[in-house]
């Protein structure tokens, strides 16, 4: 194996490209726009149902008063989901082309804002995110034999090691692994779902009808909006009579990221408009019925869990699903629905790993990093792929199964460190904090053009009122979630540190060269 030559580093990049009414836009993507509003609707529903549902419900619980509290906040969380991507599809209606918010907020703030973004994603958001569910997979596995650690022992850690490892490398084999099962993850997810939902109106059916209550007692015992402690993962009680207000608050922004983090994938509708024959009627109806219809399906779901069982336990699981089907229909079940489980986090996970990877090589290809980082076929700088490519080269042959293997690898690292020193509930809030700074900016920035550039072809184009909406709510959250989390808070701000210092680097090696 010889080591390959690699591009120059530094190059500058244009911002996109906006279109007047004298230039219509035509999004542009992988295929050719052939699908329908009922296709985006399913295209969307596969997008953003992942693992969160079925593990966030206690990180949600313990940070709010009560059980019907929790049920608002899942709510609140769809509201966010569907404001924010009903203005997503506008930006990537107005400017399309390539996904992602990079480029919106590059052409809104400048580059330097574009470059924050990707960087944040790669170093944060997404390796916290691959994190999160190798953790959520291994304590579904314990959950499932009764084991509900409080503080999970090294070894859980190292099982978790484990799949991100047996994740990184069927991805370095073959980027087609995630693409070729995508649909069978799909119907898991929503065969899974439908399951819980199924028992938990049994449950209800048949305490009704006289018979005894096969579930946790508390969801007909208790007031769902009556305040209890909460119990905290190490055993702490937090009594929510004594919370004030301001403190309130942040409980519910941290339970809120909880929530938020089992929509997540929502900021990718613009990604489907690219596939639509008419993406300025099929997009909005796309959105205003998936989005509605995974809302209804998540409160459902959390409600199940607050039927199966006693509420105190629910606070203390990060494996809420597998915890309620053990609880109801005893371990036999519980493996079965395991399964179901697992299957659906290492399908994210896949899902995910693949993004990452692809993320990265664009990151590459516009020279933000070290260039080795977007190579495909590539282990280092030695050749391990006949078709091994770099620069723009990269993304058509990744498109034909060959993987960014440093991406991989150095997601692998980041992500290794996110589970060596911390868990999923702190992981929870930094992955929030992350996509949702970014994502506030760049909804901001489409109210800014609403007034800038009133003249820009939008061709889907939501009232006012719903960036907005989005805008203040989420500015909210990151702000009071900051100041309630400040470990992680002071996490990403070195991260973004950091990345602001090899930028400038950049920007001055680029002045440099230009000057000689």
């Amino acid at each position: 194996m010889a080591p390959t030559e690699q591009t120059p580093l530094l190059q500058e990049q244009d911002a996109p490209v906006a279109t007047t009414e004298a230039e219509a836009p035509q999004p542009r993507g992988t295929f050719a726009p052939r699908l329908g509003a009922l296709d985006g609707f399913a295209l969307l529903i596969s997008i953003v149902i992942g693992s969160g549902v079925f593990s966030s419900p206690g990180p949600v619980d313990a940070n709010v008063p009560s059980p019907g509290a929790a049920l608002l906040v899942w709510l609140l969380g769809g509201v966010l989901a569907w404001t924010g991507a009903l203005t997503m599809a506008e930006l990537g209606t107005a400017f399309p082309g390539e996904g992602g918010i990079q480029p919106y907020l590059s052409y809104i703030y400048g580059e330097v804002f574009g470059f924050m973004a990707a960087w944040s994603w790669i170093v944060a958001t997404m390796p916290a995110t691959l994190a999160i569910l190798s953790i959520v997979f291994v304590e579904s596995i314990y959950s499932s034999f009764g084991v509900n650690e409080s503080q999970p022992p090294i070894t859980h850690k190292l099982l978790s090691l484990l799949v991100l490892v047996v994740v990184t490398t069927a991805n370095s084999i073959s980027t087609k692994t995630s693409t070729r099962l995508s649909s069978f993850f799909v119907a898991i997810k929503l065969l899974t779902i439908l399951l819980l939902i199924i028992a938990g109106l049994t449950v209800v059916f048949i305490f009704v009808g006289g018979h005894k209550d096969f579930g946790g007692g508390d969801w007909h015992e208790k007031g769902w909006f009556e305040p209890r402690s909460t119990v905290n993962p190490d055993g702490s009680l937090v009594d929510w009579r004594g919370v004030s207000a301001w403190q309130s608050l942040g409980f519910y922004s941290t339970a809120l990221y909880g929530a938020l983090w089992a929509y997540s994938g929502w900021d990718k509708a613009n990604y489907v408009a690219a596939e639509l024959r008419n993406p300025r009627k099929q997009l909005p109806l796309s959105i205003n019925t998936a989005i509605p219809t995974i809302i209804i399906c998540y409160v459902a779901a959390n409600a199940v869990y607050y039927v199966l069982l006693p509420w105190k336990e629910v606070s203390t699981t990060d494996a809420a699903a597998v915890t309620a089907v053990t609880h109801f229909l005893g371990k036999g079940v519980a493996y079965f629905a395991t399964v179901l489980i697992c299957l659906v986090i290492v399908g994210s996970a896949l899902g995910n790993s693949f993004v990452a990877g692809r993320m990265t090589v664009a990151a590459s290809n516009k020279n933000w990093i070290p260039q080795v980082l977007g190579t495909v076929g590539h282990i280092g700088t030695f050749r391990v792929s006949k078709s091994s490519t770099q620069g723009e080269d990269a993304d058509e042959a990744m498109d034909q199964g060959e993987s960014p293997i440093n991406a991989l690898v150095l997601n692998f690292v980041l992500s290794a460190i996110y589970i060596l020193v911390g868990n999923m509930r702190i992981l929870l809030t930094l992955n929030g904090l992350a996509e949702y700074a970014f994502f506030f900016l760049t909804v901001l920035g489409a109210i800014i053009l609403r007034f800038k550039e009133p003249e820009l072809v939008r061709p889907v184009k939501p009232f006012i009122l719903i960036p907005i909406l989005f805008a203040v709510i989420s500015g909210f959250v990151v702000v009071r979630g900051a100041v309630f989390a400040p470990v992680q808070a002071g996490v990403l701000l070195a991260i973004w540190a950091l990345g602001l210092v090899l930028y400038l680097l950049r920007k001055n090696a680029v002045n440099r060269r230009i000057m000689v």
